[in-house]
């Protein structure tokens, strides 16, 4: 099986942000990425939320629609989820906006597959959903984890949202919605190796009960400050902090294969910058 490619966090920086935020030339590392992405032709990219900073407003889609025309091109598979910014102020148009651009989205949650490997995809932004939605999610959540460790044709399952369930970020922190209604399903699989989320603009990698969970928030979004505290949750991606980054995974023997690859500070191309097996 090719790479298939996880991002996320790809958002222009708000002016509101530049504030208390320092900029490194982030839309074109954004689309230094986008280059990198259509020349490594993979089969399927899973976008993990904040594909735009403002989801309601058209023009802030323009250069998200031709990346996707370009993916078209070459082969690419795209599936997506929604994070914060995509429907920040105005949610329906945010959302309606999405839909557009993300068809085989749906907004409690779905799953696809690419050869072996689910990737179940969750909507973390509970405060836009329904009480009938969260429940019909949680309940599809539940289910499907349990159909999917049932079903001999998958070997791995890829849990997602935008959220982190676990972050050092002193600006987003830690989702304990996330940690309450995603995490225990997730633990309790038997095929899911793997939690992977977006929000905070960092790499992070943690293990709790025997399970990984991945922060992959390096898109384009500004970088935010970590807690370094001994206070701090238990990074085991140490001192990999790149300022933008994309993920790699491959299967490989019963698990899976991992490769974080980061942009140069020069932006003249990508270093493989961390690699584990799950």
């Amino acid at each position: 099986m090719n790479d298939i490619l996880f991002l996320s966090d790809t958002q222009a920086p708000m002016w509101v942000e530049r504030l208390v935020l320092r900029t490194h030339q982030n839309t074109k590392a954004t689309q230094t990425i986008f280059t990198e992405i259509i020349r490594r032709k993979p089969p399927v990219l899973y976008w993990l939320g904040d594909i735009v900073s403002l989801g309601y407003r058209n023009d802030k889609w323009r250069i998200i629609d031709t990346f996707l025309a370009k993916c078209t091109e070459v082969g690419t598979a795209v599936y997506a989820i929604m994070g914060n910014h995509d429907v920040m102020g105005r949610p329906r148009k945010g959302a309606r906006n999405f839909q557009q651009r993300f068809p085989d989205h749906s907004p409690t949650g779905y799953v696809q597959k690419t050869g072996d490997v689910a990737v179940v995809m969750l909507n973390s932004n509970f405060s836009t959903l329904s009480v009938a939605n969260l429940v019909k999610q949680q309940t599809w959540y539940e289910q499907t984890l349990e159909d999917l460790d049932a079903d001999p044709s998958v070997a791995v399952v890829i849990v997602t949202c935008h959220h982190a369930p676990y972050s050092n970020s002193k600006l987003v922190g830690s989702s304990k919605l996330v940690q309450q209604r995603f995490v225990p399903p997730y633990t309790r699989s038997q095929k899911a190796r793997l939690f992977i989320t977006g929000h905070s603009h960092a790499f992070e990698r943690y293990e709790f009960e025997e399970k990984t969970f991945l922060v992959i928030g390096g898109g384009g979004g500004l970088r935010q400050p970590l807690n370094m505290s001994p206070s701090r949750l238990p990074d085991l991606a140490g001192t990999y902090k790149p300022l933008f980054h994309y993920l790699a995974v491959r299967r490989e023997g019963d698990g899976l294969a991992l490769r974080s690859y980061c942009l140069k500070n020069d932006f003249s191309g990508f270093d493989e910058g961390y690699q584990f097996s799950v």
